[in-house]
């Protein structure tokens, strides 16, 4: 059966300061989006960048109507971002990614497939050695942290690759506004029942600009998140 008749979807895409990639991000989704549906839409919440992102969107939204621009008035978490995508998308699937081109666009396709049998679909990566041993050690410290408080066993959580559908946004309440929202997405989507499938896919870092993710800052948000979630989600019972 042709997918195109399956799905529809909406790509969410978080972006700070990515000048450098933006751009043939966008190039490189939209024919891979052609060839997955004739309903499909690309949402980029621009966290107030101060580069050239925001006129590098401005150009390329006003050659594509499908190309939706929603612009943050002050910096922001990761959380306020992607929460304002995924209620913004009006398709059945929504896709989150990183404008950084993490991993090679056709495996959406791959992945598109697969939501004929589960409900969310996260995508781990085959290979990270490439990322150095810190984030390394830092991201498999976090998985196992998510697995035992939560008993949630996903292999990469925070890997930028989630599809999902749009419904499940109709039944869960996504409360955190930094990078736990990873976790809570698929946390609170697996304790509604609904079912969830992982897929490995090669991963490509980012060459140009600098990801603050493993920043001290940034771990120290993620964990004190991640403390109030496991109290509500798992001792409070809130979904």
């Amino acid at each position: 059966m042709n997918e195109k008749k399956l799905f529809s979807i909406s790509v969410v895409i978080p972006a700070y300061n990515e000048e450098a990639y933006i751009q043939t991000t966008i190039e490189e989704l939209t024919p891979i989006l052609e060839e997955i549906s004739t309903a499909w839409e690309i949402i980029v919440i621009d966290d107030a960048s101060t580069d050239n992102t925001q006129k590098i969107l401005g150009e390329l939204s006003k050659k594509d109507n499908r190309l939706k621009i929603l612009r943050n008035s002050v910096n922001s978490q990761l959380g306020i971002s992607l929460k304002r995508g995924f209620f913004a998308a009006k398709q059945d699937l929504v896709c989150y990614i990183d404008a950084d081109l993490p991993f090679d666009f056709i495996e959406l396709k791959r992945a598109v497939r697969y939501m004929k049998r589960c409900d969310i679909l996260c995508a781990y990566r085959h290979d990270r050695t490439c990322e150095g041993l810190k984030r390394i050690v830092y991201s498999y410290c976090y998985n196992m942290l998510i697995a035992i408080l939560f008993q949630h066993k996903i292999r990469d959580i925070n890997f930028s690759f989630k599809l999902f559908k749009r419904k499940i946004l109709d039944n869960i309440k996504l409360e955190s506004e930094g990078s736990f929202i990873d976790a809570e997405l698929t946390i609170k989507a697996e304790r509604y029942g609904y079912k969830i499938y992982q897929i490995g896919v090669d991963f490509f870092p980012r060459l140009e600009g600098e990801s603050t993710l493993s920043s001290i800052p940034v771990i120290l948000k993620i964990i004190k998140e991640m403390l109030i979630g496991w109290y509500k989600i798992y001792l409070k019972k809130e979904c």
